[in-house]
């Protein structure tokens, strides 16, 4: 067995720089008969607006056809759950719901209640309807993180996401 002594600042670096959404060390199904919505929240539009693209991008180019995405805006992150359990109401056939959404840590605990609120909040609505409901949402300390994991230099979360629902909506098909 062989031992590594890895320099801790280069392990840093590299680390910092990886690039999250890289999917190379995995194989993703072939989405084109899975029908999934994205839910992308409107407040921080700028980071918000590059999830929904690179999540749409990505699940087009794994075969999802245009019209099998429902795309529906919501004002906030905190509205995610709501609209997840509103659109797996009306949509039931869907095979799972993509939330994007972004939260920037401020100098009051609102950014810990709603993080939390809508993480709890997915899981509970993904498993009433024993269905795929994705997080896709940054929690980040300030604007420059959130960019650069929605299309910078550490990938795109929306890409993630996209993945993710398309890897679990083939496990529930194969189940």
């Amino acid at each position: 067995m062989a031992f590594f002594v890895v320099n801790p600042y280069l392990y840093h670096m590299a680390t910092q720089l990886k690039n999250l959404s890289d999917f190379s060390h995995t194989t993703v199904p072939d989405g084109s008969a899975y029908h999934f919505a994205i839910a992308v929240a409107e407040w921080n539009a700028e980071v918000t607006g590059a999830l929904y693209n690179g999540a749409l991008a990505t699940l087009q180019q794994h075969g999802v056809k245009e019209e099998n995405i429902l795309s529906v805006a919501v004002p906030g992150s905190f509205e995610l759950t709501g609209a997840a359990e509103i659109i797996l109401n009306k949509h039931p056939h869907l095979d799972a719901v993509i939330c994007l959404g972004c939260v920037i840590q401020g100098d009051t605990k609102h950014f810990d209640f709603i993080c939390d609120a809508v993480a709890q909040g997915l899981t509970q609505v993904g498993i009433k309807h024993s269905k795929p409901v994705i997080f896709g949402v940054l929690t980040t300390n300030d604007q420059q993180q959130a960019i650069d994991r929605a299309g910078g230099k550490h990938g795109n979360k929306g890409d993630e996401a996209a993945i993710t629902a398309i890897k679990m909506a083939d496990l529930a098909a194969t189940l």
